[in-house]
């Protein structure tokens, strides 16, 4: 991933000489594992412990020879040992440590990530608190509906990032595996107490069964879960882009002291963060295709997900990292606007409380079509001659019939649609 768009804690883990000190790890651990089997001395693997090392551009320049880049390694690696580095790679194909390096790789990167996510719900909920009470109007299908709070919005925030939090732990502990058995799964030149012990050491855990390669279901379902978490992302920016829409004005995201929004318009304050995020959660959505695409591999393997891999999971994870903290300050530091929220609320001549109506009507006797084919035609008389609806309401002689002056009043009161707010936050456990 490039710079812009990478954060150095999640970047350092998809160096490559993190990958191979990870693929080294692997290869020393085995020998130790061996060395309790009685099969490798132990003083062989102290002194493979102290001496093993590698350099990049070794490997690199072996592996224009041998084009294979497990063979490259293990080779650069052995040329700093002695008679020790027999042992290097014993009983092991390539993908028992590639595979097993990797479930370590991600271990890592899981780690950050289901902190960001934390951190993130933490955010959601303070601003849930804070603006729990805020009226603004909610829209459906763009268009004013009823009237809802800011905080009810980000209380709904909260309680998806609680659902991905419990998605991305199930993914994450599926792709936290490894696999030591050997070239088509069967163990032939190894002993499964290798594979123990060496994801022992790692945090991870041993695959009950694998081929030459863990299967890749498990990394499919991990990039369906980071593309999840990424389009909730995507959703929440889209709504302060849109609420942040010059004719609404409700919120802002933060804008620094000499940013400049456009090379022609000095006026521009534009969203532009929330914008990248959008943009980024398309990417890892991409993704998810080719992680899916990778479930296919002939038989015991084949290594067409190898090249596939080495570009989607140091992305997706490199850019999850880089949009949870990024859209998680914009949220922490939002500008909120609640006297253009009650503007709004009042710009459309008060057709949102004529559902309110409906159910008095009902409350007095009329069917419900009835009051539907009542207050329809005066809601859009509000809409097309611009007129207060309430004004409307209060003069027409069919509604006055049944509702008193005190009853329409209380129709458009905004309260009683709120009267459940502290209901559901409770639900939720926000206090």
């Amino acid at each position: 991933m490039i710079d812009r768009y990478s954060r150095p804690e999640m970047a350092a883990i998809w160096t490559e000489q993190n990958k191979f000190q990870a693929w080294l790890e692997v290869e020393i651990l085995s020998c130790e594992a061996w060395s309790e089997l009685g099969v490798i001395p132990k003083e062989d693997v102290a002194l493979l412990r102290e001496k093993a090392t590698f350099n990049i551009d070794r490997i690199y320049e072996i592996e224009q020879e041998t084009r294979h880049d497990v063979i490259a390694f293990t080779r650069a690696v052995s040329e700093s040992l002695g008679a020790e580095r027999k042992w290097v790679h014993y009983g092991l194909t390539s993908t028992d440590v590639v595979d097993t390096a990797l479930g370590y790789l991600l271990k890592q990167a899981n780690d950050i990530l289901d902190r960001d996510i934390n951190n993130f719900i933490a955010i959601l909920k303070d601003k849930a608190i804070a603006y729990k009470h805020t009226p603004m109007m909610g829209r459906t299908h763009g268009v004013h509906a009823e009237p809802t709070t800011f905080g009810l919005k980000m209380a709904l925030w909260y309680e998806e990032m609680k659902r991905n939090l419990e998605r991305f732990r199930f993914a994450a502990d599926g792709v936290q595996y490894g696999k030591m058995s050997g070239a088509v799964g069967t163990y032939a030149n190894i002993d499964p107490f290798i594979e123990q012990y060496v994801c022992g050491k790692l945090g991870t855990k041993s695959a009950p069964i694998s081929t030459q390669t863990l299967q890749r279901d498990r990394h499919a379902e991990y990039m369906a879960t980071l593309a999840l978490v990424a389009t909730s992302l995507d959703k929440f920016a889209t709504e302060i882009r849109a609420l942040q829409k010059s004719e609404f004005r409700e919120v802002e995201e933060p804008f620094a002291k000499g940013q400049k929004g456009s090379s022609a318009m000095p006026h521009k304050r534009n969203p532009i963060g929330c914008e990248s995020i959008s943009g980024l959660s398309r990417v890892i959505r991409g993704h998810m295709i080719s992680a899916y695409e990778n479930v296919t591999l002939w038989h015991e393997r084949d290594i067409s997900h190898s090249s596939v891999e080495r570009v989607i999971l140091p992305d997706a994870t490199i850019l999850l990292n880089y949009m949870l903290n990024r859209l998680g300050n914009i949220i922490k530091n939002l500008t909120v606007f609640p006297e253009n929220m009650k503007r709004n609320m009042r710009s459309t001549y008060d057709v949102p409380f004529s559902g309110r109506v409906l159910t008095k009507l009902i409350d007095k006797g009329f069917s419900r079509e009835q009051a539907y084919d009542t207050v329809q035609p005066k809601a859009m008389q509000a809409w097309e001659e611009q007129r207060s609806f309430r004004d409307i309401v209060e003069n027409d002689s069919v509604i006055r019939e049944q509702l008193s002056m005190e009853e329409i009043a209380d129709c458009f009161d905004p309260s009683w649609h709120l009267k459940h707010v502290d209901t559901i936050f409770d639900r939720l456990g926000l206090a």
